[in-house]
């Protein structure tokens, strides 16, 4: 016996056969709800083709020549329809009715103005019953039925945006998310308090058991998996306008979980992923609307600090290309990527590229912001510094000479901003072959930063570093081996064992251990 599917477990209520030697009772349905299963009654889980099981079941519905330019577009297209078998069957439907060929018919696909049901045959093929975005529409509206009813919906919508492989369900359930749930769900009864997370997470296991998406509440960084078809279905319900300002929320989401701190490497690598498919199904307008979105310079950030500078300076070069097209080349925002570009570009090896980009970024930053501008200073402290990284130690040591004189006028004595300036200016002092005087800037240097910032800032840690590393260039190796050891132990009680500023201070602590080792074996 067959129960092809079943919408609503209810529906079997008393249809259960009994258990019987000489009978099979199969039930296909896309619920995954507990009272399906039990006693005598497994669940077998069909997903979808493999990569050679797709391209093999199009190759044959199509009937194209054996070619490896048909291959390479018949496995381009499956990928495109995520391996689904129904997608596949109205895919060669459509192709064979239509007389089209594979490249025209994936840019259909691709094309945002277009829905998946532009793409659907006008016959449906092995007797199917709906379209593709018909069926996961019907899912879509029982799972806003059920408990928390209003909210599946909505918090598909949000996963739409998402990458396909995994979202954290914290950006799901965060301020910004839950404010949408209160904007867009329909709650019943009326007057129902203000969403809370875990109705989000209820909504989340709604639409699992609606097979929209699988949900994995004890992964937390690759929480919500949804098929790229289902996510298609859930944008294409929405206009244009509420497109725009879904994705602004969706970015706002990323932003409230995005940690300053990213100690948790998956975590970061799955919020990276997660803004790049952002980013691609957004509408342009939409993250550069009055300027560009917060999240899309933190995606670039973390990119440059997990040490991926390449993938750092292509981020931020589509970034300032995308913002000189919608807010034109001399708005802030546009000037903050070419910063963050030219930032990246210094770290990827590059200091005389980024030295050039400075220096003309400078100049556009006193025209358009002022000499006294924080972002004209800013981008001072940057040409100064790449300066010295490209082999002008002297030429560095002036520029931020002149850059300590403004700021102390500017921000006084005391500001963070003009500190950092006094700790650059010292280091290519010392660079440029005036090591006493850079000792000696270092250690008046210190006693203000413990001062004004405290003993335990990375600050001034990081000035009592530098200040060991000259008095070590001054001939005092053992001094310097001396007054790391004691940082070492600060910084492993205040920053960890694998933070980079200890690895570093270890790094420097062998070196000047095994110098005062030479001096006393020589001897």
């Amino acid at each position: 016996m067959v129960l092809d599917d079943v919408v609503d477990p209810g529906d079997l209520d008393g249809l259960w056969p009994p258990p019987h030697p000489r009978g099979r009772t199969l039930v296909t349905t896309r619920r995954r709800d507990a009272a399906l299963v039990g006693e005598g009654r497994p669940r077998i889980d069909i997903g979808t083709f493999t990569a050679d099981e797709a391209t093999a079941y199009l190759s044959k519905a199509l009937g194209v020549p054996e070619t490896p330019v048909y291959a390479a577009q018949i496995a381009a297209l499956a990928r495109d329809l995520g391996y689904l078998p129904l997608a596949l069957s109205q895919a060669a439907a459509y192709l064979i009715d239509a007389g089209q060929g594979i490249p025209d018919y994936r840019a259909l696909l691709a094309d945002r103005t277009r829905t998946l049901d532009d793409a659907a045959p006008h016959a449906l093929p092995d007797e199917q019953k709906a379209r593709v975005a018909a069926a996961w529409s019907l899912s879509l509206e029982r799972a806003d039925r059920l408990p928390p009813v209003g909210f599946a919906r909505p918090i598909l919508c949000m996963a739409g945006m998402l990458d396909p492989n995994g979202i954290p369900q914290a950006v799901l359930t965060s301020a910004p998310a839950l404010e949408y749930l209160a904007l867009t769900g329909t709650r019943a009864p009326s007057g129902a308090a203000a969403p809370t997370a875990r109705d989000a997470a209820l909504a989340l296991r709604a639409a699992h058991r609606l097979s929209l998406l699988d949900h994995t509440p004890d992964d937390p960084v690759r929480t919500v998996r949804v098929h790229q078809l289902v996510q298609r279905t859930a944008r294409d319900s929405l206009t244009p306008e509420d497109r725009g300002g879904l994705a602004r929320v969706v970015a706002d989401a990323l932003m409230a979980v995005w940690p300053e701190s990213e100690l948790d490497t998956p975590m970061a690598q799955a919020l990276r992923a997660n803004t790049a498919v952002l980013a691609h199904v957004a509408e342009d307008a939409a993250l550069y609307s009055g300027g560009v979105h917060r999240v899309l310079h933190r995606a670039g950030r973390s990119l440059g600090e997990s040490g991926r500078f390449t993938a750092a300076v292509e981020h931020f070069h589509a970034v300032h290309d995308r913002a000189v097209q919608h807010l034109g080349v001399d708005h802030p925002d546009t000037l903050a990527a070419r910063n963050n570009l030219a930032s990246w570009t210094s770290e990827a090896g590059d200091a005389a590229g980024a030295a050039k980009a400075f220096a003309a970024l400078v100049s556009d930053r006193r025209r358009v912001q002022g000499a006294d501008h924080r972002d004209t200073l800013a981008a001072r402290h940057n040409l100064a510094h790449c300066k010295g990284l490209a082999g002008d130690a002297a030429g560095a040591a002036d520029a931020f000479a002149e850059l300590v004189s403004d700021r102390r006028r500017l921000q006084g004595p005391d500001h963070p901003d003009t500190l950092a300036a006094r700790h650059n200016l010292a280091r290519w002092q010392g660079e440029a072959g005036h090591a006493a005087k850079a000792a000696a800037a270092l250690a008046e240097l210190m006693a203000i930063q413990s001062r004004i910032q405290g003993a335990d800032h990375p600050n001034t840690l990081a000035v009592r570093h530098s200040l060991a590393h000259w008095r070590g260039e001054l001939g005092n190796p053992a001094g310097a081996a001396e007054a790391l050891t004691a940082l070492r132990a600060d910084q492993l009680r205040i920053q960890g064992a694998d933070h980079p500023n200890t690895l570093a201070v270890r790094h420097s602590l062998a070196r000047w251990r095994g110098e005062a080792g030479k001096r006393t074996g020589s001897r």
